[in-house]
């Protein structure tokens, strides 16, 4: 199975090259040239990981952490930066980032978060399923 991939970026050569080299890494990939299109395709859902830029016009890439923790805290998001600081990385991780990278992103670092974002979205997903199940088994009078 392969990961289900939001990749939100300003700059429309970056995401060719960068959803084709997923691509031909098996990672169903999907992108979108503003925050406010890829909030809307977030808020449709199924995605392991959002990969997300932090320097766009119109919302920057913090904001749009924001709407997208707002929408599901639960998504795993890494934001990309050319302009990386210790200091924004930690506010990223304090507002929910699931990690934080800088442009040119290493291919092979870049799906490794990957992966490991799509392996923590599966187990946040069964918790929730077994909490559910509990709260089922747990209401009927057997």
């Amino acid at each position: 199975m392969s990961e289900k991939v939001l990749l939100i970026d300003d700059e429309q050569d970056f995401l060719e090259v960068m959803s084709e080299r997923m691509k031909n890494r098996d990672i169903d990939v999907t992108t979108a040239t503003s925050a406010e299109n890829g909030l809307h395709l977030a808020a449709e859902g199924g995605f392991d990981a959002i990969i997300l830029d932090l320097q766009m016009p119109e919302m920057d890439g913090m904001e749009a952490l924001k709407r997208l923790q707002a929408i599901d805290p639960d998504l795993q998001v890494i934001l990309l930066t050319g302009h990386g600081t210790v200091e924004k990385s930690v506010q990223a991780m304090r507002l929910g980032a699931a990690d934080f990278l800088e442009k040119p992103a290493d291919i092979q670092e870049l799906t490794e978060k990957i992966k490991k974002a799509h392996a923590r979205k599966i187990m946040l997903v069964e918790k929730e399923t077994e909490a559910k199940i509990r709260s089922i088994l747990g209401s009927k009078a057997w």
